[in-house]
């Protein structure tokens, strides 16, 4: 693969293969920069025709190319590949260097070079006994000299914490990649080559490839129409403007990456791929490959120059230049190939204000002004609850512990000078000074190692490991996770609007009833009982009605269903046709797709498709099909058992809908009708443009009834749904009578319930006032009650999900996800908390606003992803219920114990060890715990629950109280207890003492029991159930012990412990087990009864956001509560700690909600995949995060799906 910068190694290369190809990258570049008729002129000037570009390129428009490998891997030389160099990953030494960044790591190496310093400085032993009592009384030399080792042991664990710490980045980088990998492989375009259409994966398309392109795609390459049905294209991520542009051989044939096609189909000839085609061009001026090393000032100027831009008005536009307006959005994520390594938000901030200044001057005055009104009129939305209540909660901890840290260091000091010059009366020597220095670094040491312990920065990690675990699995449960922080959001879902078609059906539509001649056949009927003519006229608009992609294949297994290849309503039809023994193949071969006069595609306000055809003679005619209700409206005649058409008049019309098409629905029938018009040559050409005028006055040929079963696993999945108090509705086009037979069948509709079915025509005339306008009130009223809505367009969709989430009628804001698969469904699956987009039929549009992709199609897969969901939010709750029972204790003994004892009994070393057993590793263990189906018996949490709940709260004051009196009275009484030496008040470089090697010990099997009772938070009794299921937490909490035996019989003087003896070793473990046994007596008391116990880690809810920092989040259009709340607490050591910072960058990373799923990410039906915000690019190379940006400038210049709008002038 060429690294980079494709245009200087072709240029040099052009000379060398001019004569193969009578075309160069440049000429075709220019091309390509030109839009409409400048771009048929220019084609005209060059190539005399598109047949002429055909032949220069050595590709036919009709078979493709030939498909040779030598071939392909020729025009990749010289016209470049389709992908675009990323950057580099961050070597292993950066990720290392990074994690020494870590405030809290620098105190405490800081403190250990200084302890170790002075631990070489012996001051004569004469003055020692007049430097006080504490100095004095070491008894043995050798002791003295092992002063050092406390100094080298705290760095040896620092050294540890940065490896695990970098380790941990790395691999994390690397899965990432992986994915990336894989990702790319699954991306796949249809092409046609050697005359066959074959799907190949995106980044091997070259120059001269004919691909073919339908509703829905996004584009892959820059191309030039070959033949197209009705092509509207949504150039607004190039352009800006958001009208549709009609694409024509005629008026405008040029196609250009990036770009959503909205309507219709076709064939393009590819002319640039990768870097040379324009959304690539756009890429390299944005530099996606550099790292932009502004600073925080210039971001500051940078955000001033954009309030006084907003309120200046711009110079107008300059018209000589020919100007492509781009939108942020775009610029960031169209071949979203901008990776963000996954540390450091600064950094990501400064490559997208790098992004940012150079679109600045380009910033146009109706741009901004377009952006200020959109973003008046939107509602704010909500980032990551969970994210928020963590950052709020590690804060308040992190606040908590530096001033338990600091108390504990200024007692320690006071103590001892009043100790020293007060009560023995000693006055200051200058020998004893590096002796009192060494005393305060002591001190200093104990107090960072309080702090150490306090600041829970496993938090982040335990969240980053608890969601990549779980996306990880949910691939496997067919959950394709693209942005991170929707798995979390889905286990507090309470509504789920579902499609209908291929969610909770089968998509595997058949005829089985049909109406012809007058005759209502309850299944197919055999030809010979159809008059020929009737027969002829209805396959023949069957066959070339239907998208010449659909097809009926053979089946793939012997005795299997044949496999149907598009659209499947036309699949049912062709399979119609099959089944009245005609071959609607032999007339596509008659009749090919460039013949067809002109194709009205369906969209959703037809929801019809029409197809003119010119006869011999010079007529033409045209076949219709679409919903019967609604093409019926458009009928004035009917054919007759003779075949012959006969008046149909509307009194006839409601007689079928009685008798044929209310049957049909009732049973769950899809009705669609089938009819033709002909137009004769005496009434001239008409106006095809005005279709009102076209599309009525039909003949009806038929109406079939089609059949989709509901797939068997959907009615349990709907009742687990309902048991867990998720409420499901079902939104579709479909007829109200099918759509209620359905819901009945799926259980969304119980008999004898009071629910409303309503449609689409109905809701809107109910949720409207007088004037037209959609009132809260009104819908209010409805939703609750609603559980069908038919006949319904996308915007009712969109507006009914917007009515739920914004609605305050329930006592909690609603949560909603959302199912769809069309490029209409786009605005809704953005609106919902969590969009699920089809991986099977779902288009690229709809995948592109997901945040979860459906591999399967099947609802079932949707309670999977709220299982996993809720276990995520268990996970971390577990974690933290054990985090914070060993930051409580360890805090409170570390801090009387130095106070009382003038020595923490638990030294630097351990404590960091105490730290690690408790974030790194318990995080792993807790985090990984499989969900199990008992998660779905109950209510989900809702947006306001804390964190942490009374019955959690309980459990930790219990256990706490438990292990504090056990700890105390080891360290006041452990000396008689067990009949050893007392370890309290040695002095300074005494060695290590049994006492305090047994208080460790004990302290640490106790964590270790603990953890087994934090698996449960609901107060369960069991604690061992499923223990089995998880083999990461088994092999942990294993390991663990087995390092602590290591460390206490063989650490000595580093870890500060003596080898103890069996018996010892017993009762410690002893000590140890029973809190379990103590975990059974708290589980006994009824939360109920403690009303004292508070709750913690809430939410910050929007009415508590102070209005200055209101104005401030204006310029995001997402209110991200994490990143409040960090801006909050920027205390100075909270503004340093890296490691938590970087361990929530990785998890914010997945927030910014706008990944475009590049023009190079195109997935054919069943292969969009793992996007996690990782934004992505068809390179096998690095991948990354996009990290919350810090600055409201960087949210508002790159990211965001306001995208602020760029102007790029795209001179010939």
């Amino acid at each position: 693969m060429g690294n980079n910068g494709f245009g200087v190694k072709n240029s040099t290369m052009e000379a060398n293969h001019n004569g193969e190809f009578n075309c160069t990258l440049k000429d075709l570049r220019s091309l390509m920069e030109l839009r409409g008729t400048e771009g048929i002129t220019r084609i005209e000037e060059s190539y005399r025709d598109i047949q002429g570009l055909c032949n220069r390129l050595k590709t036919s428009p009709v078979d493709g190319l030939s498909g040779q490998p030598a071939d392909i891997e020729k025009r990749k030389t010289v016209f470049g590949q389709n992908l675009i160099p990323p950057k580099k990953p961050k070597t292993f030494l950066q990720l290392v260097w990074e994690a020494l960044q870590d405030v809290t790591l620098i105190i405490l190496e800081v403190a250990a070079v200084i302890s170790l310093g002075l631990s070489f400085y012996h001051p004569p032993d004469a003055q020692r006994e007049h430097c006080g009592k504490a100095a004095g009384g070491v008894e043995d030399e050798n002791e003295s000299e092992a002063g050092w080792i406390e100094g080298a042991a705290i760095l040896l664990s620092v050294i540890c914490v940065v490896l695990v710490t970098a380790f941990n980045d790395w691999s994390k980088e690397k899965q990432f990649r992986g994915l990336q990998n894989r990702i790319e492989q699954e991306q796949k375009f249809t092409v046609v080559r050697g005359g066959q259409v074959i799907q190949i994966p995106v980044a091997e398309i070259v120059v001269g490839d004919v691909a073919q392109i339908k509703y829905g795609d996004l584009l892959p390459a820059d191309g030039i129409l070959l033949q197209g049905n009705d092509l509207k294209i949504d150039e607004s991520s190039l352009t800006g403007e958001s009208d549709h542009v009609k694409k024509t051989l005629e008026k405008d044939p040029m196609l250009l990456s990036g770009t959503h096609v909205m309507e219709g189909s076709g064939k393009m000839l590819v002319t640039a791929v990768g870097v040379n085609s324009q959304t690539g061009i756009i890429f390299t001026l944005l530099g996606s490959g550099e790292d932009d090393d502004d600073d925080e000032e210039e971001k500051k100027k940078e955000k001033e120059e954009k309030k006084k831009q907003r309120k200046k008005p711009f110079p107008p536009e300059p018209s000589a230049a020919r100007v492509g307006r781009v939108s942020g959005a775009a610029c960031r994520g169209l071949y979203a190939p901008v990776l963000f390594s996954t540390r450091d938000a600064s950094e990501t901030a400064k490559a997208q204000d790098g992004a940012a200044m150079e679109m600045q001057p380009l910033n146009s005055d109706e741009g901004a002004e377009a952006e200020e009104k959109k973003k008046a009129n939107l509602p704010k939305k909500e980032k990551s609850v969970l994210q928020g209540k963590l950052t709020k909660l590690a804060v308040q901890i992190g606040k908590a512990g530096l001033v338990a840290s600091a108390i504990t260091v200024i007692i320690l000091v006071v103590r001892f000078v009043i100790d020293t010059f007060w009560v023995q009366n000693l006055p200051w020597i200058k020998e004893c000074t590096p002796v009192y220095i060494q005393f305060f670094v002591k001190f200093f040491i104990i107090g960072v190692t309080v702090l150490v312990v306090a600041v829970p920065e496993g938090l982040p990690l335990a969240v980053t490991i608890s969601l990549a675990y779980s996306v990880k699995k949910m691939m496997n449960d067919n959950n394709l996770v693209r942005h991170l922080d929707a798995c979390e959001t889905m286990g507090n879902a309470t509504a789920i609007c579902s499609d209908k078609t291929g969610t909770l059906t089968m998509n595997r539509m058949t005829v089985v009833q049909a109406y012809i001649g007058e005759k209502h056949y309850k299944k197919v009927p055999e030809p010979e009982s159809i008059p020929s003519s009737s027969l002829d006229m209805l396959i023949l608009g069957i066959a070339v009605n239907c998208a010449y992609t659909t097809k009926i294949m053979p089946p793939e297994k012997e005795g299997g269903l044949p496999s149907q290849v598009g659209n499947k309503t036309e699949c049912a039809l062709l399979g119609f046709a099959i089944d009245l023994k005609r071959d609607y193949q032999a007339i596509r071969n008659e009749v090919p797709e460039e013949k067809l006069y002109k194709v009205y595609t369906f969209n959703s306000v037809r929801k019809s498709m029409s197809t003119v055809l010119k006869m011999a003679d010079g007529s033409y005619r045209m076949f219709s099909k679409g919903a019967s209700e609604i093409l019926l409206k458009k009928c004035c005649k009917i054919l007759i058992a003779n075949g012959e058409p006969k008046v149909f008049r509307p009194r006839d019309r409601d007689d079928m809908v009685k008798k044929v098409i209310e049957p049909m629905a009732s049973e769950g029938l899809r009705t669609i009708c089938l009819a033709y018009r002909d137009f004769p040559v005496s009434d001239g050409e008409p106006d095809w443009d005005n279709e009102n005028d076209i599309l009525t006055g039909l003949t009806c040929i038929c109406v079939v009834g089609i059949e989709d079963p509901v797939r068997p696993e959907v009615p349990d999945a709907i009742s687990k749904c309902q048991h867990a108090g998720i409420t499901v509705r079902m939104v579709t086009g479909d007829n109200i009578n099918t759509a209620r037979a359905i819901a009945t069948k799926c259980g969304i509709l119980q008999p004898g319930d009071d629910f409303l079915c309503l449609e689409g025509k109905e809701f809107n005339r109910r949720i409207r006032n007088e004037k037209g306008e959609i009132e809260q009130e009104r819908i209010d009223k409805i939703w609750p009650k609603l559980r069908v809505l038919a006949r319904s367009s996308p915007t009712d969709k969109h507006t009914l999900v917007k009515g739920i989430i914004d609605s305050t009628v329930a006592e909690q804001r609603q949560v909603v996800a959302v199912t769809g698969d069309g490029t209409n469904d786009g605005p809704a699956l953005k609106k919902a908390d969590v969009g699920f987009a089809m991986g099977i039929a779902g288009t690229d549009v709809a995948k592109e606003a997901s945040d979860i992709i459906l591999t399967d199609d099947n609802f079932s897969s949707i309670v999977k992803a709220v299982m996993w969901g809720r276990n995520v939010y268990d996970s971390i709750s577990k974690f933290l219920q054990f985090q914070l029972t060993v930051n409580v204790v360890a805090v409170i003994v570390a801090f009387t114990g130095a106070c009382i004892t003038q020595d923490s009994p638990l030294k630097a070393v351990q404590m960091l060890w105490v730290n690690l057993i408790m974030d790194t590793f318990a995080s792993l263990a807790l985090a990984t715990e499989p969900p199990t189906e008992s998660l779905l018996l109950r209510k989900p949490y809702g947006r306001n629950k804390p964190l942490i709940s009374r019955t959690m709260m309980k459990n930790i004051l219990g256990h706490g109280v438990y292990q504090l009196i056990i700890i105390f009275t080891l360290l006041f009484a452990g000396e008689r207890l067990f009949d050893i030496d007392n370890g309290r008040n040695a002095p300074l470089h005494a060695p290590p003492s049994e006492h305090y090697t047994i208080v460790f010990n004990t302290f640490v099997l106790m964590q270790l029991f603990n953890e087994i009772n934090a698996r449960k938070i609901h107060g369960e009794r069991n604690v061992f159930e499923g223990i089995f299921n998880n083999l990461i937490f088994c092999s942990i909490v294993f390991g663990t012990f087995v390092i602590q035996i290591v460390i206490v019989q063989f650490g000595g003087n580093p870890f500060s412990c003596v080898a103890l003896s069996i018996d010892q070793w017993l009762w410690c473990t002893f000590l140890g087990f029973s809190s379990l046994l103590w975990g059974q007596v708290i589980s006994s008391i009824p939360t109920s009864r403690l009303k004292f116990l508070k709750t913690a880690g809430h939410g910050t809810q929007k009415e508590e956001i102070p209005d200055e920092e209101l104005e401030e989040l204006e310029d995001m259009d997402e209110i991200d509560h994490a990143e409040r709340e960090l801006r909050r607490g920027q205390i100075l050591w909270f503004r340093g700690l890296n490691r938590i910072q970087t361990q929530m960058d990785v998890v914010s990373a997945f927030q910014s909600g706008t990944s475009f799923q590049g023009a190079l990410r195109r997935q054919a039906s069943n292969s969009s995949q793992q996007q996690h915000d990782v934004t992505n690019v068809s390179s096998p190379t690095h991948v990354a995060f996009t990290t919350t940006t810090t600055t409201a400038t960087a949210a508002n210049s790159a990211s965001s799906t306001v995208g602020c709008e760029c102007v790029f002038s795209f001179s010939a």
